[in-house]
């Protein structure tokens, strides 16, 4: 038996995956079990996780593998520094004590943070050959080509590649400063938002704009080629010598200085929102028909974090450049921890591998999965009333029947999924044909901005119906937009709680047979006629997806879902007489739905 821990850490969503003889045995991001989202640091307990699921120790492991090279990367940066001095010293004095101390040995942390028990190597992967590993390894393709595209690396930003049998080869690269990823993050910066996190906010936003900033974009600020490839005017970004993403000569450019965050989102951010969305989508697609054109291959495999832009990668999909095209649920730094593993496995090792027709990933669910016995024990240690279901089509019929009366619920099964998005394991979920449950979810449950959309999790076989896609597509992780079908003879929209205002939503389909999800939805279909359900994740602004039973109760409790789901056991807040019910935050109500 040979398994082997890949990790990623210190930048952020840091990770865990272990790989034992080719298969994925557990993946996990660190910010579900410390609650700190996108946290960044050694990922102690997403490894003793992964350790457990196997029944293995740290002395057990053959191999552990990081997501890049940390000397090449400060090579990088030295060279950005001196290259931009004496302006990028602010940004050196803050950056090179971090350095010095814990990044540019991680050996010295990762020996720390396994312990005394491991004693054998450790092995670094180039960080887009983790990213391309990630797409390519778990996916159902025997041959495909590879995009990767994100912020930055070592030193690259974007690559194409291609994967055959149990091997990868990247053959081009777009490098820094030049970078896809940072000219998102800049206006994702400059809109008022988390650089590394509010970019799906930024997405999400861009719908409600039109894109009159995208000539000016190509003008002044990239030029892109016509295979992809782009060069930024740096006189506009300041991530190079600053502690911002822009300068002002780019807020002099876009009419005055980035909006404060929580302020009130203008035209002005709408449109900005629109015109980037408009040039990445260009980039993407350029990028994707060139590599389709030098490698002749007509799949394609992506990740980095430009590829969990599903805007783009649906209108790539619906273009139909390539026959199929798979993106890694986990395309972020996150999934860097399973891409390392596998390159490996493969790559370095040489071992054989078997697509699977599917894909190998298990649905994403690779996080922890916890008993009723456990479940139970967290529910009487809160003080909360439950009702216990002996058998799954009962507790399944229960959940159902809520959801068709207008009950939002958590939903807490399985084990938990691994990336940015819940599958159905850590979901919260409504029904789709509600026009007051957008507003309600964003609103009274989430606590985040009322223009975020939710996605919608379908029957796989009812998909089509629903959805403008084809009857065989598949998109069991969220990875791809679709227009929405209206029904009847006014061609309205029968799914008001998932349609985007461009009449878009982001689809999951399903098909596990005995999945618990699965059981529900077609639950849920045989009371309704509705094969869909409103699917976002269980969590509320600014903090991870829940992880643990306990975690799910604190979320049930903060928050105004009707019910939880978890294990065998349901939660009705009717029966909670000491559970409050939480107003509306001030922050919540400043964008118009209409």
């Amino acid at each position: 038996m040979t398994s082997i821990l890949g990790i990623s850490a210190f930048y952020h969503d840091s990770a865990a995956a272990l790989v034992v003889d080719g298969r994925i045995v557990a993946a996990a991001q660190e910010e579900r079990f410390s609650r700190r989202k996108h946290d960044s640091g050694f990922p102690k307990k997403a490894i003793e996780f992964c350790l457990s699921q196997a029944g293995l120790t740290a002395s057990d492991l053959d191999c552990v593998g990081f997501y890049e090279k940390p000397l090449r990367r400060f090579e990088r940066l030295l060279d950005t520094w001196l290259s931009e001095a004496p302006r990028g010293f602010t940004q050196f004095l803050q950056a090179a004590p971090i350095w010095l101390r814990e990044r540019m040995y991680p050996a010295r942390q990762l020996r720390s943070g396994l312990g005394p028990g491991y004693r054998k190597r450790f092995a670094y992967v180039e960080h887009h050959e983790s990213h391309a590993a990630s797409a390519f390894f778990p996916s159902p393709f025997d041959e495909a080509a590879i995009l990767t595209l994100d912020g930055v690396g070592e030193s690259a930003t974007g690559t194409l590649g291609t994967g055959r049998g149990h091997r990868i080869e990247l053959t081009h690269e777009q490098r820094f400063p030049h970078s896809l990823g940072l000219l998102y993050s800049a206006f994702t910066y400059y809109t008022g938002f988390r650089v590394n996190s509010g970019e799906y906010k930024l997405m999400g936003l861009a719908p409600y704009g039109v894109p009159r900033y995208a000539d000016r974009i190509l003008e002044r600020l990239v030029d892109v080629k016509p295979d992809g490839s782009l060069r930024l005017d740096l006189s506009y970004f300041n991530y190079c010598r600053g502690l911002t993403m822009t300068s002002a000569r780019f807020h002099s450019l876009f009419d005055g200085p980035p909006r404060k965050p929580e302020s009130p989102i203008t035209q002005r951010e709408k449109d900005l929102a629109a015109s980037i969305q408009a040039v990445t989508e260009q980039i993407v697609l350029r990028s994707a028909r060139h590599l389709r054109e030098m490698t002749g291959l007509d799949r394609l495999c992506l990740a980095g974090g430009v590829a969990l832009n599903c805007v783009a990668t649906g209108k790539l999909l619906r273009e139909g450049t390539f026959r199929d095209i798979w993106v890694q649920p986990a395309a972020g730094d996150a999934g860097g921890a399973l891409g390392t593993a596998l390159f490996l496995w493969h790559q370095l090792m040489g071992r054989e591998r078997r697509p699977d027709p599917l894909d190998s990933m298990s649905g994403a669910l690779l996080g922890p999965g916890y008993e009723d016995a456990a479940i139970r024990r967290a529910l009487e240690a809160i003080g909360l009333r439950y009702r216990t279901f002996e058998d799954d089509t009962s507790l399944c019929a229960f959940a159902a029947e809520l959801i068709a009366n207008q009950k939002v619920i958590g939903w807490f099964q399985g084990r938990m999924e691994f990336g940015p998005r819940a599958l159905g394991a850590r979901s919260i979920l409504a029904d789709p044909r509600s026009e007051e449950h957008r507003a309600t979810l964003n609103l009274k449950v989430k606590f985040r901005e009322s223009f975020r959309p939710f996605a919608p999790a379908v029957l796989a076989d009812n998909a089509a119906e629903w959805f403008d896609m084809g009857p065989s597509t598949r998109s069991p992780y969220m990875s791809f937009t679709f227009p929405c079908r209206p029904h009847g003879e006014e061609k309205r929209y029968p799914l008001p709680a998932v349609t985007h205002v461009d009449g878009s939503a982001r689809v999951q389909t399903v098909n596990r047979p005995g999945d618990l999800f699965d059981r529900l939805l077609r639950e849920f279909f045989d009371r309704t006629g509705c094969p869909v359900l409103v699917n976002t994740s269980f969590n509320v602004r600014g903090e991870p997806i829940v992880c643990t039973p306990e975690d799910a109760c604190r979320c049930f409790l903060r928050t105004n879902l009707d019910a939880l789901v978890i294990g065998h056991f349901v939660v009705l807040r009717e029966e909670q007489p000491d559970a409050p019910m939480h107003a509306l935050p001030p922050e919540g109500a400043r964008f118009p739905l209409d």
